[in-house]
C-alpha cells in the first residue's frame, strides 16, 4: 500500500464527503422563506425519495444476485433486521419526554422541532454517505480506476444535494440556526463517507453493505413521514391548502427530478 496513494483517497473522499458543506448558504438566504420555503422544503422530500431509491437500487444487487427475483435469505433477514433497528431507534429518540434533558428541543417548542428533525435527518443521510464511502473505498482498492471516477463525480455532486434536507426544517421558521450547529449537522450528514471509505479500502464485505444500506433506508424513511405531516397540515381554508399542496406536489417532483439528474452525471 502507497502512502502517496492513500493520502489521494483520503482527500478525494474527504471532498466527496464535504461537498455537502455547499448547500450551507441556504439556511441563510433571505429569500427562503414564505412560498419559497414552501417549495425547498417540498424540494427536500423529493430529494430524500430519490435517495430511498438509490440506496436500495444499492442493496439490490445484493439481496438479489444475479438479477435473480429470489432474494437471499440471509442477506434480507440482515436487512430487515437493520430496517427495523433504524427506525425505531429513531423513533423513540424522536418521542423523548420534552422535560427529560436529553430532548434535543426541550426549550424551544412543545412538539417536534426544527432541531430535532435536522438532526434525524442529518443522522440518515450520515449513514447514507457512510455506505457512498464503502462503495467508494472498495472500488479504488480495487483498482477499479473508472469506476472510481464516475463514483467520484457522482457522489461529490450528490453530496451537495442532501445538505438541503438538513437545513429544510429551519426554513420559514424563527428557530435559531448558529452557525456552529449547522456545522454540525452537516459533519453528522457528511463526515461518515470519510470513515465508510476508509472502511472499504481495507475491507469490504457484502452484508456490510446491505445492513448499513437498510439502516440508511429505515432512517430516512422515518425522517420522510413527520415531513409529508407538516409539509400537507391544513391551513385557515381550503383554498389556501389546495394552493400550498399543488406547490408541495411540484416541489417533490423537483427534488426527485434533481436527485436523479445529479445522479446521473
Amino acid at each position: 500500500m502507497a502512502v502517496a496513494d492513500f493520502g489521494v483517497f483520503i482527500l478525494l473522499t474527504a471532498a466527496m464527503g464535504f461537498s455537502i458543506f455547499l448547500s450551507l448558504p441556504i439556511v441563510y438566504s433571505k429569500r427562503a422563506q414564505g412560498r419559497w420555503a414552501i417549495g425547498l422544503n417540498a424540494a427536500a422530500i423529493g430529494i430524500l425519495i430519490f435517495l430511498l431509491v438509490d440506496v436500495f437500487s444499492d442493496a439490490a444487487t445484493i439481496l438479489y444476485p444475479n438479477g435473480s427475483y429470489v432474494a437471499n435469505l440471509g442477506y434480507s433477514l440482515a436487512f430487515a433486521i437493520a430496517f427495523v433497528v433504524a427506525f425505531v431507534s429513531l423513533y423513540f429518540v424522536d418521542n423523548i419526554p420534552r422535560g427529560s434533558p436529553l430532548a434535543a428541543d426541550a426549550t424551544l417548542d412543545a412538539t417536534n422541532g426544527p432541531r430535532t428533525t435536522a438532526i434525524i435527518i442529518a443522522l440518515g443521510i450520515g449513514l447514507q454517505n457512510l455506505t457512498e464511502g464503502l462503495v467508494f473505498g472498495g472500488n479504488w482498492a480495487a483498482g477499479s480506476l473508472g469506476v472510481v471516477a464516475v463514483v467520484f463525480l457522482g457522489f461529490f455532486l450528490q453530496n451537495i444535494t442532501e445538505g438541503f434536507p438538513i437545513t429544510s426544517p429551519f426554513l420559514g421558521t424563527d428557530a435559531r440556526r448558529s452557525v456552529a450547529l449547522m456545522v454540525g449537522l452537516f459533519l453528522v450528514g457528511g463526515a461518515p463517507t470519510l470513515i465508510g471509505g476508509a472502511v472499504g479500502y481495507f475491507w469490504t464485505d457484502p452484508l456490510l453493505l446491505v445492513v448499513f444500506d437498510a439502516l440508511a433506508i429505515g432512517a430516512i424513511t422515518y425522517v420522510i413521514l413527520p415531513m409529508l405531516r407538516v409539509a400537507f397540515r391544513p391551513l385557515e381554508t381550503r383554498a389556501a391548502s389546495l394552493a400550498r399542496n399543488r406547490l408541495v406536489y411540484a416541489g417533490i417532483l423537483v427534488g426527485f427530478v434533481l436527485g436523479f439528474a445529479v445522479n446521473a452525471i
